[in-house]
């Protein structure tokens, strides 16, 4: 287990962490999200006790991470999975891990395996793809097979069968009753990896809370209709002020703040044909971009149209 009491991290005036109080709890994924600039690296170091807090603290298994006396076997971290030295073997990398703790040969060879780079071990890391460093980096965070996972972007890198293969391993981890947190910017991914999920923005906790809860809670379900008359639907529907309805082609709308069954009502009260009338959900990368709006750092401007081809 996880926990964060009042973690707190500035640099001269400014705050980059604030009051951070969370728990990573056994058996779940839970994944840590935020923009860009939002504290989640800072944090990350400071759990893992690479940096200091300014003010609160952590703990790891409910103990601070400096205290653990084989931390390889407590904790699993990746953090910059290409900090390895350039002129090593992907072997040679994890058997110097390795002889820290005691780990025996045979583990460096299984989590080689389980990271698909057995045919490569032999080679220097320096000649890696990023996806070959990510997975060498998740080995050696496997190396001790500890009870808890800390990856900063695990996916990062990794191809299509990667992904599947990260998000099946966090899975089946979790289900062995491990601790694991992950922070992402994929939130399709993070939709069918994690259960649980802590948001920062600026430094700051804005959500604490499962998936599922935080998606039905951000109020975005929507309908799509298809219909050839959908300007006269739209007359009807939006007298109402709770209701919202944009046009995505020339016969289909999308209605925010009404119900299928009442916008199915008023077409057939009205002769209005219905192609379709299909009632969707928020999209966790739509719940997350509402939540933390005011809470990007870096925000893209649309560069005006050229006026004319350059003389």
């Amino acid at each position: 287990m996880i926990r964060a009491y009042g973690l707190t991290k500035k640099y001269g005036d400014r705050t980059v962490v604030q009051d951070l109080d969370f728990t990573v709890r056994p058996g779940t994924v839970t994944a840590f999200l935020g923009p860009n600039g939002a504290g989640k690296s800072t944090t990350m170091r400071m759990l893992l006790g690479l940096d200091t807090p300014t003010r609160g603290r952590s703990t790891i298994g409910g103990r601070a991470y400096a205290t653990h006396h084989a931390p390889l076997t407590e904790v699993g971290a990746l953090l910059e999975a290409r900090s390895v030295h350039p002129g090593r073997t992907a072997f040679h990398h994890l058997m110097a891990l390795a002889h820290t703790h005691g780990i025996p040969r045979h583990r460096v060879e299984h989590v080689l395996d389980l990271a698909g780079l057995t045919a490569v071990a032999h080679r220097r890391v320096k000649g890696f793809s990023l996806g070959m460093g990510q997975r060498l980096g998740i080995a050696a965070a496997l190396l001790g097979d500890p009870s808890t996972l800390v990856l900063d972007e695990p996916v990062n890198g990794l191809d299509p069968e990667g992904v599947r293969w990260i998000r099946n391993l966090l899975r089946s981890l979790a289900g062995e009753g491990r601790t694991v947190l992950i922070s992402s910017h994929l939130m399709s991914e993070t939709a069918l990896t994690a259960d649980h999920l802590i948001i920062v923005g600026r430094g700051l906790l804005l959500a604490d809370t499962t998936v599922t809860d935080f998606v039905a809670s951000a109020g975005g379900a929507q309908v799509k209709v298809v219909t050839p008359r959908a300007d006269a639907l739209r007359r009807l529907l939006t007298p109402d002020p709770t209701v919202t309805v944009t046009t995505t082609a020339p016969d289909h709308l999308t209605v925010r703040g009404t119900d299928a069954a009442h916008i199915g009502r008023t077409a057939a009260a009205h002769g209005i044909p219905l192609h379709e009338l299909t009632p969707q959900t928020a999209s966790l990368e739509q719940a997350f971009m509402d939540l933390t709006q005011e809470s990007v750092e870096y925000r893209i401007t649309t560069a005006p149209e050229p006026t004319g081809a350059p003389a």
